[in-house]
C-alpha cells in the first residue's frame, strides 16, 4: 500500500491547501517539517505526487468546448498517430484504449466550428482511418482524488484479518 494514515492526511492538505508552505502544512498536521518533507519525497519518488503547479481552465483560456473523440488508426501506425496527436495544441490528452477505437483523446475548442476544423486535422493525419466525436454538454463530476484518496486511506487503516476467524 502505497500511501497510510499520515500520507493521506498530507494528500489532503496538498489538494484542498495547494498554495500552503511545507511549515505550515507540518504545523497544521502537527509533525516536524523533516518528517513532512521526507513523507513528500517519498509519495513523489513513489509516483503518488506527480506533479505540482496551477490547475488551468480552458474555458476561461478562450476554450470552452469539450469533446471526446476517439481515433481509429491503422494497425501498425498507433505510435506514429500518437506521436502526430501530441502536436496538436487543442488535444489535452490523449489515451491508447480497448473497445471502439484506438485512441481516446479530450479536445477542447473555441466554438464547434474551431472543433470541427480540429477533427479534419486529425483526420488528415496519416494512419487515421476514422474518427467519433462526442460534445461534453456538462461536467457533472469534476477531476478529483480525494475521495480516492480518502478510500486509501480508510483501506490502510483497516485491521487486515490474516487467518480465518473462529467462533
Amino acid at each position: 500500500m502505497p500511501v497510510d494514515e499520515l500520507d493521506t492526511r498530507i494528500l489532503r492538505l496538498l489538494i484542498e491547501q495547494p498554495r500552503t508552505s511545507v511549515r505550515e502544512y507540518a504545523r497544521i498536521l502537527g509533525v516536524a517539517r523533516g518528517t513532512l518533507q521526507a513523507r513528500l519525497d517519498r509519495l513523489e519518488r513513489e509516483g503518488v505526487i506527480t506533479g505540482t503547479g496551477p490547475f488551468l481552465s480552458p474555458a476561461a483560456l478562450g476554450h470552452p468546448v469539450l469533446a471526446f473523440v476517439h481515433v481509429e488508426v491503422t494497425q501498425g501506425h498507433l505510435d506514429e498517430v500518437g506521436d502526430a496527436l501530441a502536436a496538436v495544441p487543442e488535444i489535452v490528452e490523449a489515451f491508447s484504449i480497448t473497445g471502439g477505437g484506438d485512441l481516446l483523446t479530450r479536445v477542447v475548442a473555441r466554438d464547434n466550428a474551431h472543433l470541427e476544423d480540429v477533427i479534419q486535422r486529425l483526420i488528415r493525419l496519416p494512419g487515421v482511418v476514422r474518427t467519433r466525436t462526442e460534445v461534453a454538454l456538462r461536467e457533472r463530476v469534476p477531476f478529483r482524488l480525494l475521495p480516492l484518496v480518502e478510500s486509501v486511506g480508510r483501506e490502510a487503516r483497516a485491521p487486515r484479518s490474516g487467518g480465518r476467524e473462529t467462533g
